[in-house]
């Protein structure tokens, strides 16, 4: 496992989802921060959504039509503000994710980098994160609150 007070590991391609959900769980906030907020961030966010369809429960999506839509907030001015937006399109059975939305959001998701990390490790809930205010939802909100039900996420191993 990638130890936490260094750099996120050149290899990011080849950490098991196992290793990275136990990177996480063992983080603090300000930990996982630093590293999302760094210059990885892009490559990390590019990772985590290019493994969706690796984690996809086919018989969860087997008749789902959505696209879904992530804002990552809060990305550092130095990598030009603003934030990171993904778009995670379910049909015919498959799930693809994309970092040049253009299709129509059936729901938007908008959390910042800590906390999609948390989300992706296992770490946070996304009901306990939208009950807390720390993810906000616009559009299908029945279909966001599916969407974990989706996947098989990786926990520490």
């Amino acid at each position: 496992m990638a130890d936490i007070e260094g750099d996120v590991p050149d290899n990011l391609a080849k950490m098991a989802p196992e290793d990275f959900a136990g990177l996480i769980a063992q983080a603090s906030d300000e930990q996982i921060s630093a590293i999302i907020n760094g210059p990885s961030r892009g490559d990390i966010l590019d990772e985590v959504f290019r493994r969706m369809a690796e984690h996809v429960k086919p018989g969860q999506i087997a008749n789902v039509d959505a696209v879904v839509h992530f804002l990552i907030l809060e990305r550092p001015e130095e990598q030009g503000g603003g934030h990171d937006h993904y778009e995670v399109v379910f049909v015919d059975g498959t799930c693809r994710a994309n970092s040049d939305p253009s299709r129509e959001p059936n729901v938007t998701i908008k959390l910042d980098g800590v906390q999609f990390l948390k989300l992706a490790g296992n770490k946070a809930s996304g009901p306990v994160l939208f009950m807390n205010g720390k993810l906000k939802l616009e559009g299908d909100v029945m279909l966001a609150s599916r969407l974990t039900s989706f996947f098989a996420i990786p926990t520490a191993a």
